[in-house]
């Protein structure tokens, strides 16, 4: 297994419609895809609350390559976003990793 942690740093004030999409949105087309969530955070304490991190576990990097292509050229998805953010970008970056679990980790 592979791990990946995204950081979505959203244009202030957009981090509810963007919670908002992927609760209504995204997960359901991930889970069309077949790509598996790890767990979804905001930030309490720290350098910004407009920032939502997820992990997403994956079985290797072409399981990954495969999958987030098909999410990613998906027609309801291109849609989606797009109106999802008719008001204005929602997103100013992402900042992604690919961790792999060390021998000692209590995730495999």
């Amino acid at each position: 297994m592979i791990y990946e942690t995204r950081v979505y740093r959203c244009v202030p004030g957009r981090l509810p419609a963007l919670l908002k999409r992927f609760e209504t949105i995204t997960l359901k087309l991930w889970e069309k895809h077949g790509i598996r969530q790890a767990g979804f955070f905001t930030t309490l304490v720290g350098e910004s609350n407009q920032e939502l991190t997820y992990l997403l576990a994956w079985e290797s990097l072409a399981d990954r390559d495969k999958k987030w292509a098909a999410f990613q050229s998906d027609p309801e998805w291109i849609e989606a976003r797009a109106k999802t953010e008719a008001d204005g970008q929602i997103v100013a970056n992402i900042v992604n990793q690919l961790l792999v679990p060390t021998s000692f980790s209590s995730v495999k």
